[in-house]
């Protein structure tokens, strides 16, 4: 076991940030300058992760569209950028792929909530709204087959209020031209709709 560097007194700058985490062990997150360890989620969250994100990936090469869909990329809030790299787990781009550290420029952010992360995902969805690019923010359950959707306006202003989703309900994703049965995502689970 790779014992944890002694986290510094001040708060870290991105470029320290990840100078630092390349040295830990697991999955980190900046927020204020302050990191954050992702613990590993439960086995359906992961099931959910990847069944989504098999499902995005599929229809984006159905599609033709120059989009693809990324596991826990790292995203960088527009507000207090120099000190927030934030880790959903699933995001969708179109620009063209580069080997930065960062994605740039997700159209699509989704984060999978379970009770144990509930806190730090709600932080996340705020922050995740002031990306420029970012067009919808999908939170999906782990526990129950159920989802909130917030897709920003026309304006460029965000709903007060998600998009709520339940079991017989469709999930439209409009930054991509997806649309499909929101328990089809749940196919792999425990949750699945017997059928």
């Amino acid at each position: 076991m790779v014992a944890l560097r002694k986290l510094p007194p001040r708060h870290m700058t991105i470029p320290e940030f990840l100078a630092w985490a390349e040295e830990q062990d697991g999955l980190w997150q900046l927020r204020d300058g302050e990191p954050e360890v992702i613990n590993p989620p439960a086995v359906p969250h992961g099931e959910i992760q990847g069944e989504l994100a098999r499902l995005l990936g599929n229809h984006l090469r159905a599609s033709g569209l120059p989009c693809r869909v990324v596991v826990t990329p790292g995203v960088t809030p527009h507000l207090r950028s120099d000190r927030n790299m934030l880790v959903p787990d699933l995001a969708v781009t179109c620009a063209p792929p580069r080997a930065d550290r960062a994605l740039s420029e997700p159209v699509l952010l989704v984060e999978i909530m379970s009770p144990s992360n509930e806190r730090q995902t709600r932080a996340n969805l705020w922050a995740f709204t002031t990306i420029p690019s970012v067009r919808e923010i999908l939170v999906i359950s782990s526990v129950t087959i159920a989802a909130e959707l917030l897709r920003r306006r026309p304006d460029g202003t965000w709903p007060e209020q998600p998009d709520m989703l339940g079991p017989g309900d469709g999930l439209v994703l409009d930054s991509i031209g997806y649309a499909g049965p929101l328990a089809a995502a749940y196919a792999t689970t425990h949750l699945a709709v017997p059928g």
